[in-house]
């Protein structure tokens, strides 16, 4: 697709990475993490369609659906065995392209990936999505605008300038079309002998505060990694990359470090 915005931290040429941001969010987050990482990898971004620069998703009748097009993106950026690091939406892209060529990957550090597939139900997580998918339904975006950034932002998205919300109300449509890849698996990342083709160092990083439903499908992916690394961020929710960019920087450190 053409229209995607790259952002680019340069470092260490022979340690390319790739960072991969959260569903209504942009690339630009990556920014204060590449400073602490202090060039030990020459760190690539993009902002997903529809979010920060790029342009609108307008999926045509013969389009893939949103998931699938960002890892084709993700998956046009890698030449050469790289870093791979991705949050929530991105996290899960990154271990879709992990599982489809574990080869292309040097070290993989997921944040919070929101596969929920993975886990077993939550009584909590159950009904935040079944009122979420009844605003969808009902066509009340705003509601689900406002319930989608409370749940997983921590943030009241009346307190954001009127320019933000309404980007936020434009992107929040985005989360239907992932349904089925995170819900249903659709892209079979799950699939046997999946995960277990991993070989490369693998980190799963927490905030101690996010939704419960974040350890238990951290919890489904440890038990079949060959090689992985669990991480908790204290005080930190759903958006560690953002409000705690030195301890996330650390904990990615020590992954790289792995490889």
């Amino acid at each position: 697709m053409s229209g995607i915005h790259t952002r680019h931290w340069p470092g260490d040429p022979d340690r390319p990475a790739l960072a991969l941001h959260c569903m209504m969010g942009s690339g630009r987050y990556w920014g204060p993490i590449a400073e602490r990482l202090a060039g030990r990898v020459d760190l690539t971004g993009f902002d997903m369609p529809s979010h920060g620069r790029s342009d609108p998703w307008q999926r045509g009748p013969d389009d893939p659906d949103f998931h699938t097009a960002v890892t084709r993106i993700a998956a046009s950026f890698i030449e050469r065995p790289l870093d791979l690091i991705g949050h929530s939406l991105g996290a899960t892209i990154a271990l879709r392209i992990a599982v489809a060529a574990p080869e292309a990957v040097r070290s993989l550090t997921l944040i919070e990936p929101v596969l929920f597939a993975a886990a077993r139900p939550d009584p909590a997580q159950a009904a935040f999505d079944s009122d979420l998918e009844r605003a969808f339904a009902e066509d009340r975006l705003d509601d689900a605008a406002t319930a989608f950034m409370s749940w997983w932002g921590g943030q009241d998205i009346s307190t954001l300038p009127d320019e933000a919300r309404a980007v936020f109300f434009q992107q929040i449509p985005l989360i239907a079309e992932t349904t089925d890849t995170l819900m249903h698996d659709k892209a079979g990342i799950l699939r046997d002998g999946g995960l277990e083709a991993i070989d490369a160092p693998v980190l799963l990083i927490s905030g101690q505060q996010s939704p419960p439903i974040v350890q238990d499908i951290a919890d489904a992916l440890a038990a079949r990694l060959p090689d992985v690394g669990r991480a908790t961020v204290p005080g930190a929710g759903h958006m560690s990359p953002i409000t705690h960019p030195t301890e996330v920087a650390g904990l990615i450190a020590v992954n790289l470090d792995r490889a």
